[in-house]
């Protein structure tokens, strides 16, 4: 204990690091095991604040530990000036990042996209009489009439397997957006049979020849979306035909759409950059935009929707890149790649968002080093402090 204060008083500066990789350690621990639940990670209280200049070097973890590391510089030292200095330090080299660090990215041009919220509680979802009904009539209506380029519907807009659906109406989708002409339109459903597994999924309607565009989504949650090992039971005694997905894989393509390419990631998969970093591997064929469709009606009106939305704008500046969000409830909004939100629908109402959205070209410090190894290298980093520090308390 003693030679433990003595490394406090001594060497605040250091004693500030091991907490700052404790802490980020806990946070890497709840964000990757056991599939990990990263929301509400420290980082994300400063994406309007002067550390997310750090965001595209270090990622979200990174921002946290930056953060842990001041907090615990101050409690330490007080507010004497001397102890002040390594604050004013990184207050200045986060201001000089943001006004005069690199740009890492170029436009890759414009698009023109439609966003569709339905608003649809999720007690009437899944109900045929009134949400099912509701929203096969509402989407089908509104993909229909879209006129942008580019439309967007939500995660499980379309909430029946193509084949429970009423007669002749996945086939007249599918009719109508490949004629010549029409735009591209993106949409939530269930695919998938009993015998092959179900995904929860994206498919791309549209006039694109014989290679139509499918994504499944790969990180999926525990006990909603697929049961753990040892669990099985549980499904066959519940009967619940989709309450076991399979993971679609981590390098799934994106779509190709008017010179941009468009990665879609579906619901709480936007808290995981490190995965969809995975798509920056190869820059000529890395995204130039994002694409969230969720439905997190299961929160309610709470502030689990800003926090998804805070997530959303923290993939876009880590990565370089827009992100569209398509929702069900809301938060349903643009993002350009600095995370400042450029049009956003009303929370709670039925309607359709349209805007532009810059797409970007060129690697982000972050994606290089995540695309490449992951968070490998703030887990070890952390865990060089951590040892540091377990040597000098076994020093004489």
């Amino acid at each position: 204990v003693g030679r433990a204060r003595g490394l406090v008083a001594e060497r605040p500066g250091w004693a500030s690091a091991l907490f700052a990789a404790v802490w980020t350690l806990a946070e890497l621990m709840r964000g990757r095991w056991l599939t990990g639940f990263p929301w509400g990670a420290g980082g994300y209280a400063h994406v309007d604040g002067i550390l997310v200049a750090f965001a595209p070097w270090a990622g979200v973890y990174g921002m946290g530990a930056v953060a842990a590391w001041l907090a615990m510089r101050l409690a330490l030292a007080g507010w004497r000036f001397k102890a002040l200095k390594p604050l004013i330090g990184v207050g200045l080299a986060a201001w000089a990042l943001q006004a005069f660090g690199p740009v890492f990215t170029t436009s890759a041009g414009q698009g023109q996209v439609q966003l569709l919220q339905a608003n649809i509680s999720q007690t009437d979802k899944f109900q045929a009489a009134s949400g099912v009904r509701d929203a096969l009539q509402w989407y089908d209506a509104q993909l229909r009439a879209s006129q942008q380029p580019l439309v967007v519907a939500p995660e499980t807009a379309i909430p029946l397997l193509p084949r429970h659906l009423p007669e002749g109406y996945w086939s007249g989708l599918q009719a109508h957006f490949a004629q010549p002409g029409r735009p591209v339109a993106l949409v939530g459903l269930p695919l998938g049979s009993l015998e092959q597994g179900y995904s929860n999924s994206v498919v791309a309607l549209g006039p694109q020849g014989a290679a139509p565009y499918r994504y499944d989504k790969s990180h999926l949650v525990p006990f909603g979306e697929f049961m753990p090992p040892g669990f099985a039971w549980f499904i066959r005694m519940m009967n619940i035909p989709l309450g076991d997905f399979k993971s679609g894989g981590w390098d799934q393509a994106s779509l190709a759409w008017q010179g941009q390419r468009l990665a879609p990631n579906v619901c709480y998969e936007d808290l995981f950059g490190e995965e969809l970093a995975l798509r920056f591997k190869d820059p000529a064929t890395a995204p130039t935009a994002l694409v969230n469709v969720s439905n997190i009606a299961w929160f309610g009106d709470t502030l689990a929707v800003d926090q998804h939305l805070n997530i959303s704008r923290l993939r876009a500046i880590e990565l370089g890149r827009p992100m569209l969000r398509a929702t069900n409830t809301g938060a349903t909004a643009i993002i350009d790649h600095t995370g400042r939100v450029t049009d956003q629908l009303p929370r709670f109402t039925r309607g359709s968002l349209t805007g532009t959205f810059d797409g970007r070209h060129g690697l982000t410090p972050f994606a290089r080093w995540a695309s490449a190894w992951g968070l490998a290298p703030l887990w070890a980093l952390c865990c060089a402090v951590v040892a540091w520090a377990f040597w000098q308390r076994q020093r004489p």
